[in-house]
């Protein structure tokens, strides 16, 4: 097995031997649990644009890999945080990803897909309304459901500012979950994963701000599959979805504890909506299939080695997540360049990027560890690092 010579310090390398590929065994068995990734996209590195400012997407290598998801039996959530919407991927471009995938998903009987729905092509400045809030929703839900998708009603950035309290979040959230066809998943990321989201539902508290969240789903809980949130704290969504009503699901979106939160407890559990299934897609399927036909030793046993790894990869600042992501998928060989949109391949630093190696090899996550090792030894080169 290679063997590299890794940052463990600024200035210090320290010899790390890789182990083995682990084998993930493919779930034959049905899962018992709903379990979407939400997807990265792959950037175009040759496109002639400016990384910052244009997201240049490979769509050919982006829904090869959604393929991939969906050959593992996982969901995929599309046009996401993880997708970079809204920090790189604006709505157009968004729409277009919903409509590629929706078409490649025909190819696949059963497979799952649900679509984010905001209002980021609403600029969030002092002249915003609430009924304007309520408009951009209602462009962009019909949008998907013209395409025949699935909707992941998304926080809105712009209804931050608009709202002067929980009875404007109660008016929005209402008036769109009246008038959209099919259930949806109702999204509430923390706001470690994006700052501008801080006090959503009109409270500053999150205890507070889930009774707003309860109320709603609630008064329209026909019109609500499940509500996905990511608080990063396992207390806090145990004790939600205790209270959700019956049928409403609970997706957890704690990259820290979802094995914990899938596995559930004598009352409950948690399906899963979760951005580091992009990165260990084969560990999250066999995990799933081995709960699915009652092992729980084995779920166990494949996801608790992926904790330490998701945990470094959503560690703070917890947005920059992508880059991991994306880094994973290029020493897995699923694409062939570590180029991220918006120029974030540099947001993470290179003793990250080392840690995250090392991590990924103790949960076998490496497919091909004498593979990864060449296009590890590449990024670090880039580093002013000979490993």
């Amino acid at each position: 097995m290679p063997t590299l010579n890794l940052p463990v310090a600024a200035g210090k390398l320290e010899a790390y031997a890789t182990r083995p590929a682990r084998n993930f065994p493919a779930a034959k068995t049905p899962l018992n649990r709903i379990a979407y990734a939400a997807a990265h996209v792959v950037a175009d590195p040759m496109a002639d644009a400016e990384p910052w400012l244009d997201a240049a997407i490979d769509w050919d290598r982006t829904i090869a890999f959604r393929r991939y998801l969906w050959s593992l039996g996982l969901g995929v959530a599309e046009a996401m945080d993880t997708a970079q919407r809204g920090m790189g991927i604006d709505w157009p471009t968004s729409l277009e990803l919903i409509a590629r995938s929706l078409d490649a998903a025909s190819d696949f009987p059963g497979a799952l897909i649900a679509s984010g729905a905001s209002t980021d092509h609403l600029k969030p400045d002092a002249g915003v309304t609430v009924d304007d809030v309520i408009r951009a929703y209602d462009e962009q839900c019909a949008a998907i459901e013209q395409l025949g998708g699935r909707i992941v009603l998304m926080a809105s950035r712009a209804l931050v500012g608009a709202a002067r309290g929980p009875d404007d979040y109660a008016k929005v959230y209402g008036r769109i979950l009246r008038e959209v066809r099919e259930p949806v998943i109702i999204h509430w990321p923390g706001e470690m994963f994006d700052p501008a989201l801080a006090g959503y539902w009109g409270s500053d508290g999150h205890s507070k701000a889930m009774d707003v969240v309860l109320d709603v789903i609630a008064a329209n809980a026909k019109k609500v599959d499940g509500v996905k949130i990511s608080l990063l704290d396992k207390d806090k969504e145990i004790a939600m979805r205790r209270r959700l009503p019956p049928g409403v699901r609970m997706y957890t979106g704690d990259d820290f504890n979802y094995a914990e939160l899938i596995a559930g407890d004598a009352l409950s559990y948690s399906d899963a909506l979760l951005g580091i299934f992009d990165a260990i897609a084969p560990a999250a399927a066999a995990a799933l299939g081995a709960l699915a036909r009652g092992d729980s030793a084995t779920f166990h046993a494949i996801l608790a080695p992926t904790v330490p790894l998701s945990r470094h990869i959503f560690k703070a600042p917890t947005r920059f997540y992508k880059t991991g992501v994306v880094f994973m998928a290029y020493l897995n060989d699923l694409q062939e360049h570590f180029t991220v949109v918006g120029g974030q391949e540099s947001a993470r630093s290179t003793l990250h990027l080392a840690e995250l190696f090392r991590l990924a090899d103790a949960a076998g996550l490496l497919a091909d560890p004498e593979r990864a090792a060449t296009r590890m030894r590449a990024v670090m080169a880039t580093r002013g690092v000979e490993v």
